[in-house]
């Protein structure tokens, strides 16, 4: 298997979606908590990065596995593209799964034992995702759990490991006794700042599942799209995008975030003709790119004032 066949089986040019969550996440505690640990961060990158990377490659498994088109089985998926072996892919799927999970471990014992319930349930979802005789991706919750698991869940994480003082949520064990303190407000502030790259994550899953309605549906996959319609999952598409917008102004009123995350409405100018041309056609090959340009305006311009506001104003 060559380095592009690997990068293709991985699809590593969506990795944005888990790196915008971290980055947004380390970020925000430094700005809101000011605490940074730079080891925990480098470690819970590269496990991040292997383990959204095993999920991919599981999807795109049992997407060849399970199709019933010929057609997309040579054509379309890079398993029937690229003549993998099944067992090379399983072989490597594995390897990166095994790494992630160490990786996780040593971070647990750098942090809490918390950790290990967190992840372990990223964990769980995120190979449940795409495995078993119902996957997660094949059901209308597909949205929703990407959404949360990757936006909230990475972005959580990462604040997580860099709050060496455990202010925010602790897990204290004391057999067979244990106590889960935190604070309630600081778990609400994380969590509806993290609201605008959630939305904007579950967007690329409905975008992707809008353009391929018709493809999943003759492959027995049954997702959002199918339930309520396409003409409704265009105006949720646009509802989460202007939604984005409006968590990250009540953010900045509440004090949650600088005044000059506000700049981030600029980006409404572009995104909005990107929403016009989604709205016209839902063609994987030609607009289904518009969800990730959406997602890398807002969430890098969203980065670049971020740390902006740390490096220059605060």
């Amino acid at each position: 298997m060559t380095i592009k066949t690997f990068l293709d089986l991985v699809e590593i040019k969506t990795k944005l979606a888990s790196l915008f969550p971290f980055l947004l996440g380390t970020l925000f505690s430094v700005y809101y908590f000011q605490s940074f640990d730079w080891i925990n961060t480098i470690l819970f990158f590269i496990a991040m990065i292997l383990f959204d990377m095993t999920t991919t490659a599981i999807n795109n498994l049992m997407d060849y596995q399970k199709s019933k088109a010929d057609d997309y089985k040579r054509e379309v998926n890079i398993i029937g593209q690229s003549q993998l072996s099944e067992r090379l892919v399983i072989q490597i799927i594995l390897s990166m799964l095994i790494a992630a999970a160490l990786l996780g471990i040593v971070l647990v014992v750098r942090t809490n034992l918390l950790l290990l319930l967190i992840g372990g349930l990223c964990f769980l979802i995120g190979i449940f995702y795409t495995f078993g005789p119902v996957p997660i991706s094949r059901m209308p919750l597909g949205e929703i759990i990407s959404g949360l698991t990757m936006g909230f869940g990475i972005f959580f994480i990462a604040i997580f490991i860099n709050t060496n003082d455990q202010t925010l949520i602790n897990l204290m064990v004391n057999l067979p006794n244990f106590t889960i303190v935190g604070n309630s407000l600081d778990l609400l502030v994380a969590f509806f700042v993290s609201l605008p790259i959630v939305f904007l994550i579950a967007n690329i899953m409905l975008a992707n599942n809008l353009c391929d309605l018709e493809q999943d549906i003759a492959n027995h996959r049954y997702t959002l799209p199918y339930y309520i319609g396409k003409d409704h999952g265009v105006q949720l598409f646009n509802g989460l995008v202007y939604a984005s917008y409006g968590v990250i102004t009540i953010a900045v009123l509440l004090g949650w975030l600088h005044p000059l995350l506000l700049l981030v409405l600029l980006t409404l100018i572009p995104v909005r003709k990107n929403l016009i041309a989604f709205n016209k056609a839902q063609i994987k090959q030609k607009t289904f790119i518009l969800s990730i340009k959406n997602l890398v305006l807002f969430c890098g311009t969203e980065t670049i004032l971020l740390l902006f506001s740390l490096l220059f104003i605060q």
